[in-house]
């Protein structure tokens, strides 16, 4: 009757020693200044801490086993030990000034943001980022790159499940870079460990944070505050590049920036918006109102027939560009370009049989923005 308990131990004991050797027991010392100088901080503080452990429970211990009653030991008699409680507040003293001499050191220079080599202004939006680097006419967004699929658990869940997306930030190496932090609707929190870098997005504010990333590689990190149903789905990842990749890359993205003012001005039938809403729709709209359009009520309203995406055409517009105050339909005005936000409205009206036959331009938007900034 033995032997069944004896395999479920053996059994329970493997699978204890498997899942044990993924664990880890200390922090990571990452890839940047700041991080490694957070790290060496800690493990100075952790090794004071295991010599204090050490001497407060090696005393407790001889004490208890030396002094035990069956020794027949008595206990001494006094009120008061002048020396004993000057040593043990001057003890202690000292040993919070030697903690707090590298902890201010390393304070100050997390908190050193000045003579930065790129500014990038962080935006975090309901639920994605949106990355501004400033004098350099470069902007994109970040949205979650992982498929539907994997999230309703109808596929595999891939290597970096909810930590991919389709624009990653893109940083040199040995640059010091100064994050400029904020947000448009709600309190979020840009996190990357890697690089000992989390500062709080909040609306109407700008915190600072800077790194200087010193290895090649991709890194990722996620929003850590509870900004909103799609918390979980707002991954960041960094992409550091040589100095001349990232060189080459900002050159792409600026021609790119340059050609996207030329669509603009361009003439579009309304098949060429309706693919290109397809793209931006299944990227920015798909989360709340769904592949098919059918939304999820009552929250997110359904598109697919609904009085929006078959009424007037300046109502969808206007909703889609102002937002809608007191619900989840946030402004897309300053969040996507005036090509995707006429191809999106465009796609809308002429998706899963709303069949409108109309569409927006982006000469349309354009005129609509410039109406708003004056």
């Amino acid at each position: 009757m033995r032997h069944p308990y004896v395999w479920m131990g053996l059994l329970s004991w493997m699978a204890f020693g498997q899942a044990q050797g993924a664990w880890t027991v200390n922090m990571a010392p990452g890839v940047t200044e700041v991080s490694n100088a957070v790290f060496e901080l800690h493990m100075i503080i952790f090794w004071i801490c295991v010599v204090i452990g050490i001497l407060v429970f090696g005393v407790m211990f001889w004490s208890m086993v030396l002094h035990r009653r069956s020794t027949g030991q008595q206990p001494a008699s006094f009120h008061e030990h002048t020396r004993v409680e000057i040593l043990w507040t001057v003890i202690p003293f000292l040993i919070l000034v030697a903690m707090a001499i590298p902890a201010t050191k390393t304070l100050i220079d997390i908190y050193d943001a000045s003579e930065s080599d790129i500014d990038i202004q962080v935006t975090g939006y309901q639920w994605k980022w949106h990355y501004k680097y400033l004098g350099q006419d470069v902007e994109f967004f970040s949205n979650l790159a992982t498929p539907a699929g994997q999230i309703s658990n109808q596929a595999p869940k891939g290597e970096h499940y909810l930590l991919e997306v389709d624009q990653p930030l893109v940083l040199p190496v040995g640059a010091k870079v100064r994050f400029l932090v904020t947000a448009a609707d709600v309190i979020h929190s840009w996190w990357v460990p890697a690089f000992a870098v989390k500062r709080d997005a909040i609306p109407g504010f700008v915190n600072e944070a800077w790194t200087r990333i010193e290895k090649p590689g991709i890194y990722r990190g996620q929003c850590t505050e509870l900004c909103g149903k799609d918390h979980g789905f707002m991954p960041v990842v960094v992409e550091v590049k040589s100095r001349s990749d990232y060189d080459s890359w900002l050159g792409e993205r600026k021609a790119e920036a340059a050609k996207l003012k030329e669509l603009t001005s361009k003439e579009w039938t309304l098949e060429e918006l309706v693919e290109r809403g397809d793209k931006v729709y299944h990227t920015t709209c798909v989360a709340c109102h769904q592949a098919e359009g059918q939304g999820l009520p009552p929250m997110f309203p359904a598109l697919k027939g609904s009085k929006i995406a078959t009424g007037p055409l300046e109502d969808h517009l206007g909703i889609v560009f102002h937002g809608k105050p007191g619900t989840a339909m946030a402004a897309f005005g300053k969040q996507l370009s005036e090509v995707d936000i006429a191809a999106v409205v465009t796609y809308e009206r002429n998706a899963w049989g709303n069949a409108k036959g109309d569409m927006v331009t982006p000469k349309d938007v354009l005129a609509l923005k410039q109406a708003q900034s004056q």
